[in-house]
């Protein structure tokens, strides 16, 4: 097991290369040019024949001298549309920024990656190596699935891990059953009459009924949702109007739903289309509920999770290594995977003030840092999860 950390020690600095190259050149969403291309360089670098079998979704394979069933490793690639204000010499400057860490999944990959071939006589079956774009929107797992990502060869088990800022370096979590919530990212559309400030009475104010539609959506969460239900709604956005004096014909809002159980999910966007559309005809407007994208609650296979937690035990210690009950209310695009296939989703502590005052600031903040150390661990576990994995499920 530990020559599995020191072979990830060797190629340390290699992995730190990797992860700033990216971190230096964010781009968002599902089109991600520059940073498809430099991952699939290194991999045919490495000796892979990367394919991309959807828009910035790359896929690579490696087969050992036996034959077997094939688990999956997925990594995302794609930044945030912020500006970063952190101190690194790598510091991005394009207004985007690799403010969730997902510049060091792709390290870890691509360090796993050069592992695998490095032990490619102990794979017995098949890893699938995927970086997929996308993640934050919620779109990328989805677009993989529907492009064949789990055929040919069938998968048979996935992994993925995320880098978790706050957290003590190089420990590692995992839930057990449903540990993630499920989203909907939504647009409230709202259309009144735009008119003269001085006269509201000649038009129809889309704001005022946002402003009632706002306040009713949180009567779903506090008076038709148990207590013991975890759900949040959020609206993150809301604008409309250019002068102070003129009332406008449109308001825009964007949000999302977030619960641990998809029925409930469900449930609340369906109140929400009745709330949306009623209050509008109520103040003579109109309004439209739209979904942009969505994700399922997250749930790890409890027997896979234990399976994979003990061989990351074997790597790193037993009490570097957490499982835990429940879950939190952030999402995760890999959980379209795991209503698939049998998957575990990790968490790699990243680092808290205690170790860096620079470390442990929220993700998605820009001025979050990751400690680069945990690069090591992450490409260990890729390695070792997925090698151990199938020699243990012929």
């Amino acid at each position: 097991m530990n020559n599995f950390i020191k072979q990830a020690e060797e190629i340390k600095d290699e992995l730190i290369n990797y992860r700033r190259t990216i971190h230096n050149n964010p781009e968002v969403g599902a089109v991600l040019p520059e940073t498809k291309a430099y991952i699939m360089n290194k991999l045919k670098e490495f000796g892979y024949d990367p394919t991309e079998i959807c828009e910035s979704g790359i896929v690579a394979t490696i087969k050992g001298n036996k034959p077997g069933k094939t688990f999956l490793l997925r990594a995302d690639m794609d930044a945030l549309p912020m500006a970063e204000a952190t101190e690194c010499d790598f510091k991005s400057s394009n207004g985007c920024m690799h403010s969730c860490g997902h510049d060091m999944h792709s390290a870890m990959l691509l360090g796993a990656a050069k592992l695998l071939k490095q032990n490619q006589d102990k794979i017995e079956g098949t890893v699938k190596l995927v970086f997929q774009p996308d993640e934050e929107g919620f779109t990328g797992a989805k677009k993989m699935i529907r492009a064949g990502v789990l055929e040919n060869p069938k998968v048979d088990a996935a992994m993925a891990m995320h880098v978790h800022s706050g957290t003590p370096s190089n420990i590692v979590l995992y839930g057990l059953g449903t540990s993630i919530a499920g989203c909907n990212r939504f647009r409230i559309v709202v259309k009144g009459n735009g008119c003269h400030g001085a006269m509201p009475e000649t038009g129809v104010d889309p704001i005022n009924i946002a402003a009632h539609i706002y306040i009713s959506l949180q009567e779903i969460i506090s008076r038709e949702i148990s207590a013991t239900k975890p759900a949040v709604l959020t609206i993150g956005k809301f604008s409309g109007g250019d002068a102070p004096n003129i009332i406008p014909g449109e308001v825009i809002m964007e949000g999302t739903i977030r619960s641990l159980d998809k029925e409930l999910g469900e449930f609340i966007f369906n109140r929400m289309n009745e709330i949306v559309t009623a209050t509008a005809k109520m103040f003579r407007g109109d309004a439209e509920l739209i979904e942009l994208s969505s994700v399922p609650p997250l749930t790890n296979n409890e027997d896979l999770a234990n399976e994979l937690g003990a061989y990351v035990k074997e790597l790193i210690g037993e009490k570097a290594v957490v499982a835990f009950q429940g879950g939190g209310m952030g999402s995760e695009d890999f959980a379209s995977y795991s209503y698939e296939v049998p998957s575990v989703y990790f968490m790699l502590g990243a680092g808290t003030k205690q170790e860096n005052p620079l470390y442990g600031e929220p993700m998605h903040n820009e001025k979050v840092v990751f400690n680069e150390d945990i690069l090591v661990t992450g490409a260990a576990m890729h390695t070792y999860c997925a090698i151990k994995w199938l020699q243990n499920n012929k």
